[in-house]
């Protein structure tokens, strides 16, 4: 009976108006298609990538730390680049020792974020208290801003009965309702579609002052979930941020083998997501997207994705030897010449 009826309706469309519409387009130069206007033209060409211009990322200092003539003035003062600066070198301090714990063998795993500290950062001080985070599993910076202890980090690394997990996770798979912040799994890029889905639940429940934030790496979004994420925070609206750490490995993987497009942030025009590219290692230009992204969430309901152009200095995590498929030289090139922490000591800006 239903495909008795399915027949019925496809031969009465065939006749109908909606198949009258449909032959109308082909006699348009152009159209109304899928929400976009659709151009019709009779020069057949091919759109290629090396063809257009590079999306650009957005910094605000430059490598040494001086503010770039003409970029804007950091939103700050003294004593808050004071606290931002403690906070990166507390992370980095805090990713030496429990790195060197783990090969003393006291703990099973660890994963630094040694390079990424601007990152971390940057976008913490940016997001608001209500803001729900959904991170994978390098962003203890951001956890760490949000009034998560040291003390408590070890805890759950150490997987003792202080842990607020009771032990029950992998070292760190932080998490704490208290301040808003998802617990991590260990499976890859199931928080993005997830996170959408905590933002289209927001948007239902008129949470008008509020938006989640979703952190995942480049490598991350080579799965399927990340796809489908997008998608859905597109056509349902989501007030999401997408937020890219591509810090060029996915794994033992550049980004080079991975993909052969403009990045990550490519990915987000391609879903008619709003996008933005940053300098990673700019602590103040981070803000300033992710300012300028939260905004966007809060105040026209819909998702921006951001991503971070940065470099993993470190190992991918403990059970890796990044020396064997990168040359020590390019890793104290970037500390040397790009390190966030030391950008931020020598910046000219009040």
């Amino acid at each position: 009976l239903g495909i008795m009826m399915l027949s019925r309706l496809s031969t009465r469309s065939l006749r109908g108006p909606l198949f009258s519409t449909f032959r109308g387009y082909a006699e348009e130069s152009s159209t109304a298609l899928f929400g976009r206007k659709l151009t019709y033209v009779h020069q057949l060409e091919s759109l290629k990538p090396s063809a257009l211009d590079t999306i650009p990322a957005y910094r605000i200092m430059d490598n040494a730390g001086n503010i770039i003539e003409g970029a804007n003035e950091p939103k700050t003062n003294e004593e808050e680049c004071v606290k931002m600066y403690k906070h990166m070198v507390t992370l980095s301090v805090m990713d030496r020792i429990l790195y060197d714990i783990q090969r003393q063998g006291r703990i099973s795993f660890y994963m630094t974020c040694v390079g990424e500290e601007a990152t971390h950062t940057g976008s913490a001080i940016a997001l608001k208290d209500q803001d729900t985070i959904f991170a994978q599993y390098r962003e203890q910076g951001v956890l760490l801003w949000r009034g998560f202890s040291v003390e408590q980090m070890m805890h759950q690394c150490f997987s003792n009965a202080k842990d607020y997990g009771k032990g029950r996770q992998m070292p760190v798979h932080y998490g704490s309702k208290k301040h808003n912040f998802q617990t991590i799994s260990s499976p890859l890029a199931t928080q993005i579609p997830q996170a959408a889905g905590a933002a289209y639940a927001q948007k239902m429940l008129g949470m008008d002052d509020a938006c989640t934030v979703v952190y995942f790496g480049e490598g991350a979004a080579s799965e399927g979930d990340f796809h489908a994420a997008l998608n859905f925070g597109a056509t349902l609206e989501c007030p999401v941020i997408f937020f890219c750490r591509n810090n060029g490995f996915a794994i033992s993987t550049p980004s080079r083998e991975q993909f052969r497009g403009d990045g990550i942030a490519s990915r987000g025009i391609g879903y008619g997501i709003e996008t933005l590219r940053v300098d990673g290692n700019d602590v103040f230009a981070v803000r300033e997207t992710t300012e300028r992204a939260r905004e966007i969430c809060v105040n026209e309901q819909r998702p921006v994705l951001v991503e971070s152009m940065s470099y993993r200095v470190g190992h991918h995590s403990t059970s890796d030897d990044s020396s064997r498929y990168r040359p020590k030289e390019e890793i104290e090139g970037w500390l040397d010449t790009n390190n966030p922490i030391s950008r931020l000591r020598g910046s000219d800006g009040n």
